[in-house]
């Protein structure tokens, strides 16, 4: 087994950290579990998102047309629609530990790592990340004037639930993608090339959405995959979630709850941008400073954690 081994054949060096967080993944390897284990969380996902948006329809709206309502709510302009969009990746993080258990007979918690580290490494890579993002954002402001979104007091009061909900999405991304991909893959394969990239293209693919973003779709996912292989190395580094995750979620907090790119998760936002989504001279830019920032943020979180 590849358990706690610092050096695997081939050539490639495994931070010692990254091969005991794949120790579990190495009882049942076989790449056809692996791709198994995706089909099922697919199988899972799709039907529980749609009871979930069915549920929520019943509840909330059940006078309007259920097509329309949806279509509505998976916009994610309203902060119920965000809310909701949030809430769907519950079942993701559920359906992943299925197939964990299922599949490759271990347990939730081997998708994590040690508690202690990932609560540890959550907060200090939030903290550091947090501090760095709200640098940019007022680098960002010298040039560009936010535009008012959600009253404060109606953001204030719904922070709590919206805090929750980009926790259970961003815990969700990071269980799938670094937890389970990120596992299977390192016990199956030697090289960093295909445990830390292929996690990553996935993860940057997932966030194509050319109808919404248009000829900026291709930026995004490239973006993703970037921050797919940075969370990918503080993950290999540290020997669990927490340190992406954390990042993550700070990210996301920025980027869903106080200052959101018109057209895209509005619903929740203190603030608005002045350009929208799919406006490609703006984001040509602001991606490749937002790049530079990922990158050092990047650097200060994997020094902190480390010590």
């Amino acid at each position: 087994p590849l358990a706690c081994a610092a050096t695997l054949p081939g050539g490639f060096r495994m931070p010692p950290a990254h091969a005991r967080f794949i120790a579990p993944a190495t009882a049942c390897p076989q790449l056809w579990r692996l791709l198994a284990g995706l089909v099922l969380i697919v199988a899972v996902f799709l039907p529980s998102v749609t009871a979930l948006m069915a549920g929520a329809w019943w509840i909330m709206a059940r006078d309007q047309d259920g097509l329309v309502w949806m279509e509505g709510m998976i916009s994610a302009d309203t902060p119920a629609g965000t809310l909701l969009l949030l809430t769907t990746f519950l079942p993701m993080a559920l359906a992943t530990f299925l197939a964990a258990r299922v599949l490759h007979k271990r347990g939730p918690g081997t998708l994590f790592g040690p508690r202690v580290r990932v609560l540890r490494d959550f907060v200090i890579a939030a903290g550091v990340a947090g501090a760095m993002l709200a640098l940019s954002v007022a680098l960002w402001t010298l040039a560009y004037d936010p535009v008012p979104n959600l009253p404060p007091a109606n953001w204030a009061l719904l922070l709590p639930l919206a805090l929750l909900g980009v926790l259970i999405q961003t815990g969700a991304e990071e269980v799938l993608f670094r937890g389970y991909l990120q596992q299977q893959l390192g016990a199956r394969f030697r090289s960093p090339l295909v445990w830390m990239a292929v996690p990553s293209l996935l993860f940057g693919l997932v966030h194509f959405d050319a109808i919404t973003m248009g000829e900026t779709a291709w930026l995004v996912v490239g973006y993703a995959a970037i921050f797919g292989l940075v969370a990918a190395d503080l993950t290999a580094r540290t020997g669990s979630i927490g340190a992406a995750w954390g990042f993550h979620f700070a990210n996301n907090v920025l980027a869903i709850l106080i200052l959101a790119t018109d057209g895209t998760i509005t619903g929740l936002s203190l603030f608005l941008t002045p350009y929208r989504v799919d406006e490609v001279d703006q984001l040509n830019a602001l991606i490749l400073v937002d790049l530079g920032f990922m990158v050092l943020v990047w650097f200060l979180v994997r020094r902190a954690v480390a010590r």
